[in-house]
């Protein structure tokens, strides 16, 4: 089984946390979306790998109709808790690969830190086949990146030297321009279109150790790896920041119009 296939299962065993933790998306990206005509009232989205529903309330909420299609039944579970106030939701539980798409095709298809996890030699022209002519595919891509707090994420390279065997020595957050190594091939679509934003997000001790416990690489570690590991994050930043640091994400839109 490839790794990403295996890892992407993960993200099941902590829906709740998942739900919790991770970081919500800004309203500037769904501003600049509604501004470009992309989501609002009667839009009809398919949404790829919804999780517990970050980016599917903020759409719902807009007036878009959503079949939301996530590979968790407990992730699942949650995302109809947290979209249970909108009639205009659809969360289905599926593998996107496997998953059968209707008659009537969407004018969007979103997934926001999603689309990297499904099979590269599907997602593209099953993304197309969903689409309308002139519907668009529209990717959210949310990385760590140069900022926040320097000097801890520098310092905390070298617990996961030491507790992570899979760890590149020497890894430093990364430029934006240095995040994104070149773009895949969108036969079907019109050349894309690239905007970014960039979110300093505060974290706790406590409360960014709950969300290293969402990230697929943390939660396949081996427990005794995955303590040690959080052990010394946490010392970290307890020690030496006064049991507060800042992380920076820059989140990147991809957007294509289907010919």
């Amino acid at each position: 089984m490839p790794d990403y296939l295996r890892l992407r299962q993960t993200f099941d065993t902590a829906a709740e946390q998942y739900d919790r933790a991770r970081t919500g998306y800004p309203p500037e990206l769904f501003d600049r979306l509604a501004a470009d005509g992309l989501i609002g009232p009667g839009v009809r989205v398919l949404e790829i790998g919804c999780g517990t529903g970050q980016a599917t309330v903020p759409l719902a909420s807009r007036g878009c109709s959503i079949v939301a299609v996530e590979l968790g039944a407990a992730m699942a579970a949650v995302a109809r808790r947290n979209v249970d106030s909108f009639g205009s939701v659809d969360v289905q539980v599926s593998s996107f690969e496997e998953w059968p798409p209707p008659e009537r095709p969407f004018d969007l298809v979103f997934a926001a830190n999603a689309y990297h996890w499904i099979d590269p030699a599907v997602r593209v022209a099953k993304a197309a086949r969903a689409l309308r002519p002139g519907g668009a595919l529209v990717t959210v891509d949310m990385r760590h990146a140069l900022g926040g707090t320097v000097e801890f994420f520098a310092a905390a390279q070298k617990c996961y030297e030491r507790f992570d065997p899979s760890t590149t020595p020497g890894l430093v957050p990364a430029d934006d321009d240095d995040l994104y190594d070149g773009e895949e091939p969108l036969p079907g679509f019109a050349a894309p279109s690239f905007w970014r934003l960039h979110v300093d997000v505060p974290y706790t001790t406590s409360e960014y150790i709950d969300l290293l416990l969402t990230y697929s690489g943390h939660i396949a570690l081996p427990p005794d790896n995955l303590r040690g590991l959080l052990d010394c994050i946490g010392t970290l930043i307890d020690r030496d920041h006064g049991g507060r640091i800042v992380k920076r994400y820059v989140i990147r839109t991809r957007v294509a119009r289907r010919l």
